[in-house]
């Protein structure tokens, strides 16, 4: 065999060879990137997957169930496109009508394209945590938005109405029954705080999600939960 001849081949690389390389490297990188855009699209699907309380929606927001125990459970959400606003007063139930009439409007029709969007579930309410008595505090609401708009959103109509892109994240959750009115959310969220701290788990402690899966006509088997999501490492609750 000719080594001489063999290097020369070697080292030969036509311009025709750099297209081709380039050119499947690119498809490469097409295929890795539209494969992590249908597993984002994948975190919001059909309601009967989850769980059996979402029910009252065609999607929810899906997720991995990392550890549970009586006093909360940890759960794996990837990152999801929310449509929020904000409304400040000092009573919660007072903003959040205010923040929900507007996020309808745009779910009806009020955007750009004119599109009617699906509902989805879980409503979620971000609360600022130590709220003074008698203060006003400004409540965000958001809605999730459906797997055929999480890349492609219409802009809002409304300027204080907008698009919001949620992180990757694992949060502490705590579930309860009956109406999520401030008091008794209060007291849930409370009771997480606590039970975290017991297993010196740490988490952000500059607010919380209120988190609603069902709509005001629902009367029974109602589903609400406290959020706080987690910093570092998830610690998991004691083994029942």
């Amino acid at each position: 065999m000719d080594t001489g001849s063999a290097r020369g081949t070697a080292h030969h690389i036509t311009p025709h060879h750099r297209t081709v390389f380039f050119s499947k490297m690119n498809c490469l990188v097409g295929a890795v990137v539209l494969l992590l855009s249908i597993t984002a699209e994948a975190r919001v699907g059909n309601s009967s997957e989850p769980t059996s309380y979402c029910t009252e929606t065609k999607e929810c927001l899906l997720f991995d169930l990392i550890c549970e125990g009586k006093e909360y459970e940890v759960r794996h959400y990837e990152a999801a496109k929310w449509v929020s606003t904000e409304a400040e007063s000092i009573f919660k139930e007072f903003a959040i009508m205010r923040a929900f009439r507007k996020l309808f409007k745009y779910i009806t029709g009020e955007n750009e394209a004119g599109a009617k969007i699906d509902m989805t579930a879980p409503v979620l309410t971000k609360v600022k945590e130590e709220i003074p008595w008698m203060d006003t505090s400004v409540y965000v609401l958001s809605f999730l938005l459906p797997s055929a708009y999480q890349n492609h959103a219409p802009q809002p109509n409304d300027s204080s109405v907008y698009l919001m892109d949620m992180p990757d994240m694992n949060v502490y959750v705590k579930s309860y029954g009956g109406w999520m009115v401030s008091p008794i959310s209060k007291m849930y969220s409370d009771q997480l705080k606590e039970a975290l701290d017991k297993a010196q788990a740490t988490y952000d402690t500059d607010y919380h999600y209120d988190v609603g899966y069902n709509s005001p006509m629902k009367l029974t088997n109602r589903h609400n939960e406290v959020w706080y999501v987690v910093k570092g490492k998830p610690v998991c609750p004691p083994a029942e």
